[in-house]
């Protein structure tokens, strides 16, 4: 049994795989040293027993300071952002790294690359993840590459593509490159490889091991389980011609992937990226998990980020609206408004935890009627239900056609709604102490399904931005009131 590494260092700590790394190796117990062109920027974001110095694998003067007494180095960096000399730029950062690592006595480098087939004509982006595995091993410091398919996990870049083509188009006209054989596996499982391979004992050597989940499916198949766990019907057309440049210039109109990354990863997915060494299952306990619970993994991971994040942390202040419609995060539309009041934070509180029931919504409460009334004709639950209690609430109880998701008084009330809905919505209201007041933040969250739900958004902001805006000019002349002499409440 091999002991625990006494320090570790970390590269591409700032990306989607080394930033969830991170986390799990703290919690291992291990001392993680990140390597960051911009520590600053990584600061925020790191665990507080982070050791965190600044350099940049192009540039090998900055490189022996930050590799000096550590006996891993995790290589989870690739420059395919970078435009025509990505390839170049890899390989050279390779041999910077590998040759830190040598000089400084490191026992291991861990390294993620693609999983493709060597002898295949590859794309320029896979040709130069097996060329930084190769620069990595030839260098002499023992390697263990791990070469992964598709990782299925939100925010994944592979993700986000199905994602955003199965969320936006109920018709897609599919050119051959869908169709390719993948493997996918979950974000988890990568974790889960990489952390074993800490583990391995010490004449292991270099060794390449190949890692998917245990289905084998196309992006087409990809981008049907994720309509089947959504709940969304696509059509799928096969078409015979559309070269990865107009494919890239696509996916930038319709997806978050700009046209740049789009070229490099379609010409790479014309590659088959499944298993064809199994020897991973026989060295690792891992058991990568199924494609479908891969899926439904990512999503609820995605909610329980969302339920935790500090939305008014990443929005704009000062009661306006941040921009036409609201931000997008990931999947979600969210609009957010915030208006200071000159009283205590409970005081600000008070009129948001009687909402709803008997009280009604502080403005168009024919609207909200109305809204009721059409949820009823469809089969939703209406405005009927009011609420348990005038001035109470707690975690689950309805409220009218809401449900109290989260609630801390005098500080957050979340509402989730349950009328019918083309999506998922949320009501969320936090109160905070600023300039001897309250600051109160109304923000109101939308995940659409399909088009119906982009349109349904869309069609009836104007509509939400009244009403949305009036009770929030309402929830704070009451609050006002209720700090005056005499004053109603």
């Amino acid at each position: 049994m091999t002991t625990q590494p006494e320090t570790i260092l970390l590269t591409g700590a700032t990306g989607y795989v080394g930033g969830r790394l991170l986390g799990r190796l703290v919690d291992r117990g291990a001392r993680v040293r990140c390597l960051a062109r911009r520590p600053r920027y990584l600061r925020s974001r790191a665990p507080a027993e982070t050791e965190i110095v600044q350099g940049d694998v192009l540039d090998p003067s900055t490189l022996a300071p930050a590799v000096a007494g550590c006996d891993v180095v995790y290589y989870l960096v690739h420059s395919m952002g970078r435009g025509h000399d990505f390839a170049e730029a890899d390989h050279r950062a390779a041999e910077h790294v590998g040759r830190a690592a040598r000089a400084a006595g490191v026992r291991r480098i861990i390294y993620l690359g693609g999983l493709a087939d060597p002898t295949d004509d590859l794309s320029p982006h896979l040709r130069s993840r097996l060329d930084v595995g190769q620069v990595l091993r030839a260098s002499g410091v023992p390697t263990i590459e791990f070469r992964a398919s598709i990782i299925i996990g939100s925010g994944s870049l592979s993700f986000e593509l199905v994602r955003a083509l199965t969320e936006r188009l109920p018709v897609m006209m599919c050119p051959r490159w869908v169709r390719t054989p993948a493997q996918p596996i979950a974000i988890e499982d990568v974790l889960d490889y990489l952390l074993a391979a800490l583990d391995l004992p010490e004449d292991t050597g270099s060794r390449v091991f190949e890692i998917g989940g245990p289905d084998r499916v196309s992006y087409e198949g990809l981008m049907r389980a994720y309509a089947r766990e959504r709940g969304l019907k696509r059509r799928m057309i096969p078409v015979p011609v559309l070269t990865p440049y107009l494919s890239s210039l696509w996916l930038g109109l319709v997806t978050p992937v700009y046209a740049r990354i789009g070229r490099s990863l379609i010409e790479g997915v014309r590659n088959a990226s499944v298993v064809r060494d199994p020897s991973a299952r026989d060295v690792f306990a891992v058991r990568p998990r199924g494609l479908q619970e891969a899926i439904r993994r990512a999503l609820a991971h995605e909610d329980r980020a969302f339920a935790q994040t500090q939305w008014s942390d990443a929005l704009a202040v000062a009661g306006a609206p941040t921009s036409w419609a609201g931000v997008r995060f990931g999947n979600r539309l969210v609009d957010s408004t915030d208006v200071w009041v000159p009283v205590s934070p409970q005081k600000a509180f008070a009129p948001i935890q009687r909402l709803g029931g008997k009280t009604g919504w502080y403005c168009c409460d024919l609207l909200w009627r109305l809204r009721g009334a059409i949820d009823l004709m469809v089969g939703g639950v209406g405005m009927r239900r009011g609420r348990p209690h005038p001035e109470r609430l707690r975690v689950g109880d309805p409220l009218d056609f809401w449900r109290v998701e989260a609630m801390e008084p005098g500080r957050r009330l979340r509402l989730a709604a349950e009328m019918k809905l083309p999506g998922r919505a949320w009501l969320e209201y936090r109160v905070t102490p600023d300039r001897r007041g309250s600051r109160i933040r109304q923000t109101a969250v939308f995940d659409p399904v399909g088009l119906a739900g982009l349109a349904y958004w869309y069609g009836l902001y104007p509509v939400h931005r009244i009403i949305f805006s009036g009770m929030l000019r309402a929830i704070a002349a009451r609050a006002r009131a209720h700090n005056e002499p005499n004053g109603g409440g």
